[in-house]
């Protein structure tokens, strides 16, 4: 049996230990769970007082013993189960709420009949002299349906444990062992659902894997055609360079151009003045042809 942690604690007697003061010291998950077992009916409380408790407690995968004691000034808690919760279990928060619900000072009634019918059991004293207690009003467990009880329970818990259909429950009447296997086939129950919406998560994984890898190739795609783009865009900038020298030699060559240009006009404005002064001197040459000629007409022949 697995010891917890020692809690210091200010309390005389186990029954002061009221639901906040267990809360504030214990873990909140376990809290709410040995909560929720209390409520459930899990909790069957052996025997009794103000120091020490002696229980077995149904948990989610089998039947947990539990002993608590308080003892110079600590809460000692032992259980069978091998959960880390700490300073102590879910079994043992369960084992302190329901011994402090049943040791309670019993409210006033208007009737005795009323008083009969709400007030819970008093704790008979066993043969050690401590207090065994017993589950509100429900009839007393009879030792036949024990016997039968304990035969069918670990093939049940074996069966919960494994994942596969707990056997058909032995026929109880009215009282704890029938509450008790109701809180397992409800725990099966549980199972069931908790199965199914596993089953439903995993395929909802599946699904959602698949789609990831659909995402995935795209993006390894998209990764390809970004590489293949920026390839383009290199070859690209090369030749965008190429015609950049292209035309800073283009712009060179008409920079040449428009210098010739120049010197030919002038050459050709030259030559135009050189033509009018050749048509003078042209000019000249033919008066001076038409006198020569006149004058040598003109002469007395001899």
């Amino acid at each position: 049996m697995k010891v917890r942690n020692k809690i210091p604690c200010s309390a005389e007697r186990l029954g002061l230990l009221d639901p906040q003061m267990i809360q504030s010291v214990a873990d909140a998950n376990a809290f709410n769970i040995g909560r929720q077992y209390a409520a459930e009916n899990r909790v069957r409380i052996v025997e009794a007082d103000d120091s020490q408790i002696s229980s077995a407690v149904i948990g989610n995968s089998g039947l947990y013993e539990q002993t608590i004691r308080l003892k110079d000034g600590h809460l000692l808690s032992k259980c069978s189960c091998a959960l880390p919760e700490e300073p102590m279990c879910r079994h043992c928060i369960a084992v302190l709420l329901e011994y402090h619900r049943w040791v309670q000072p019993r409210q006033p009634q208007k009737s005795s009949v009323a008083k009969s019918a709400q007030a819970p059991p008093k704790p008979e004293p066993s043969a050690g002299g401590k207090t065994s207690m017993t589950q509100s009003s429900a009839p007393d467990v009879k030792l036949s349906e024990v016997l039968p009880f304990l035969e069918w329970l670990r093939p049940a818990m074996n069966a919960l444990e494994a994942g596969t259909a707990v056997p058909d429950a032995p026929q109880f009447g009215p009282g704890d062992l029938s509450a008790w296997i109701q809180v397992i086939k409800n725990q099966e129950h549980r199972r069931r659902e908790s199965e199914d919406a596993l089953m439903s998560f995993e395929t909802k994984m599946r699904d959602r894997e698949a789609y990831i890898g659909r995402l995935t190739q795209q993006l390894q795609v998209s990764i390809a055609e970004t590489k293949t783009a920026q390839e383009t865009l290199q070859l690209t900038q090369l030749e965008v360079d190429e015609y950049k020298e292209i035309l800073a030699h283009v712009a060179e060559l008409a920079g040449e151009v428009v210098r010739h240009d120049g010197q030919v006009r002038a050459a050709a404005n030259e030559l135009l003045s050189k033509s009018s002064q050749l048509n003078t001197l042209t000019g000249s040459f033919k008066d001076l042809a038409d006198s020569l000629k006149s004058a040598s007409s003109k002469r007395p022949a001899k």
